[in-house]
């Protein structure tokens, strides 16, 4: 796999801690006392982790770019981004039917893990920006989306149909994952829900992680099951001519290869005639 931008070693470490960093974020109020100075302050979690992730996904960026991120893969990842950007309104208000999805996924099995990460991250910036929805909870969404793009890069190796119900299983899993982990950022602050769903502060993991499944079910999983629904459709339908044009592109670029630069004097003369002109 010709990967648009390498998953070296310093990468895997910065996408390794912001994915610890990550999941605490999502779930330490399952962890924390109830008489805990951090749960007193519960209602701040929020605005506390939208500043941080942004400033570790700088971070992973950075990383990412000491790795082999050059020009190619950064006008690659902003058409991506851009057609994200642009698919992401038309899922609006429509009970989970985003076709944004398909893209995230497939580019990050074609491209590889690294590239992944950064289009779900940058791609669900772009497009908050773009349509008005930036507040507390895009970080949120931008590090689930890193996440679902990352794990479509690191998918087993396969071809053929067993690569598309490959994808298609992970777009099921990924896409309603996608939801039910955003319920996290607001869900043990939500007041006056009934007893059955509601967070309660210091109750036993089981019991909150029982509950939030019963909130996902009664809350979420309608606008997931859409979303899971229609990425997979549109796996089958169109997963193997996106998987080979952004394959083709992989290889048209050269992603990784060095860059020379050949005078153009020398290179119209022949190859006696042009040592003897470099010497």
């Amino acid at each position: 796999m010709n990967n648009a931008i390498p998953l070296g070693k310093k990468s895997a470490i910065a996408i390794g801690g912001i994915t610890l960093i990550g999941i605490v974020s999502f779930m330490w109020p399952f962890f924390a006392p109830s008489d805990s100075f951090v749960m007193a302050h519960s209602t701040d979690a929020p605005l506390i982790f939208a500043v941080i992730i942004p400033l570790l996904l700088i971070v992973v960026l950075a990383q990412l770019s000491d790795g082999g991120m050059d020009s190619k893969s950064v006008a690659l990842l902003g058409v991506l981004a851009a057609v994200i950007a642009a698919l992401r309104p038309l899922g609006a208000g429509l009970g989970g039917i985003e076709p944004i999805w398909v893209i995230l996924i497939l580019a990050g099995r074609a491209l590889g893990p690294g590239f992944g990460f950064v289009l779900g991250a940058l791609s669900l910036l772009v497009s908050a920006l773009f349509t008005g929805g930036v507040g507390p909870w895009l970080p949120f969404q931008m590090l689930a989306a890193a996440w679902v793009g990352l794990g479509a890069g690191l998918l087993p190796r396969a071809s053929g149909r067993k690569e598309i119900l490959i994808l298609c299983g992970y777009a099921i899993g990924a896409t309603i994952a996608f939801g039910f982990v955003l319920n996290l950022w607001f869900w043990p602050f939500s007041l006056n829900l009934p007893e059955q769903i509601a967070f309660v502060p210091g109750a036993g993991l089981s019991e909150n992680l029982i509950a939030w499944m019963r909130f996902n079910i009664a809350t979420s999983l309608g606008f997931d099951l859409p979303r899971a629904l229609l990425t997979t459709l549109l796996i089958v339908i169109a997963g193997r001519p996106i998987l080979f044009l952004l394959r083709r592109a992989s290889r048209k670029a050269a992603f990784g290869a060095p860059v020379t630069f050949e005078n153009h004097i020398t290179a119209t003369l022949p190859t006696g005639q042009a040592e003897q002109y470099r010497r």
